[in-house]
């Protein structure tokens, strides 16, 4: 069942939420764990994504022996303002991020302060850290990775999948050093072979790109602390919601079930 509302955004308009509540949440008194996506638009359903494909999250779970709560959370979709509520850092001059202003701490107050405290109201949820997770792709992954190190104390599992962090990886890595991260955690980093910045062949699994190198250096600072961390090279993945569908089994399950 997925339930699709209007959320107040304090920043600015309305920001809807897609809620997936699993098959049997009316029928029982059960509590559940919750994941926290961004971009939630592009998760259920192909006639509310971006580019017409979703991630195709809604049969997944469906099918899926854990039962949880989703919850997608839209960004705003006039102009470029994405690209300044999911950065949480100053870009590097010279990119082409260079040019927005970073807005992503504004959206993580909105998501602790505001979307989260409302699900646990509304909704049967199991409150904790330990049961609470957070993902998103491209700029969603760079703010789910921040997040997993910032604010640790609320977020026990990131999904990173094809992250923008090539750009800020100075920030970046100066929060994630200075975080505190509890061993419990769980991160998981990929990127694609047709994404990647300086692969040679994208067919072949990538041990030598920038983009791997990034995600590399980004996930040793959680294994330090004690964390688990997969990296993740999708042979042949793009940039695109189609190849996130197929990583979305490996993903769950790392963080979730083992």
């Amino acid at each position: 069942m997925i339930v699709k509302q209007n959320f107040p955004y304090s920043a600015g308009a309305n920001r809807p939420l897609h809620i997936y509540l699993p098959p049997n949440y009316s029928g029982s008194r059960e509590r559940y764990p919750v994941m926290y996506f961004f971009d939630g638009h592009n998760l259920f359903f192909d006639s509310d994504a971006t580019y017409g494909k979703s991630w195709g999250l809604l049969e997944f779970l469906e099918g899926w022996p854990k039962d949880m709560i989703v919850v997608g959370m839209e960004c705003s979709h006039a102009g470029q303002e994405r690209l300044s509520e999911y950065l949480p850092y100053p870009a590097d001059s010279g990119s082409m991020f260079s040019q927005f202003a970073p807005q992503g701490e504004q959206t993580m107050a909105w998501i602790l302060g505001e979307v989260k405290p409302y699900i646990d109201r509304e909704y049967r949820t199991i409150p904790f850290r330990e049961c609470t997770g957070i993902a998103g792709s491209s700029m969603g992954g760079l703010m789910a990775l921040h997040a997993a190190a910032r604010y640790n104390r609320w977020f026990s599992k990131a999904g990173c999948v094809s992250s923008a962090i090539g750009f800020c990886m100075g920030p970046l890595m100066s929060v994630l050093r200075s975080s505190s991260i509890s061993p419990d955690t769980r991160v998981y980093l990929s990127w694609g072979t047709r994404e990647a910045w300086g692969i040679q062949d994208p067919e072949q699994e990538d041990r030598s790109s920038r983009t791997y190198f990034c995600n590399r250096q980004a996930g040793s600072v959680f294994a330090r602390a004690g964390a688990a961390v997969r990296l993740r090279c999708q042979v042949g993945g793009g940039h695109r919601e189609a190849d996130w569908e197929k990583l979305v089994p490996e993903m769950m399950d790392f963080l979730w079930m083992q």
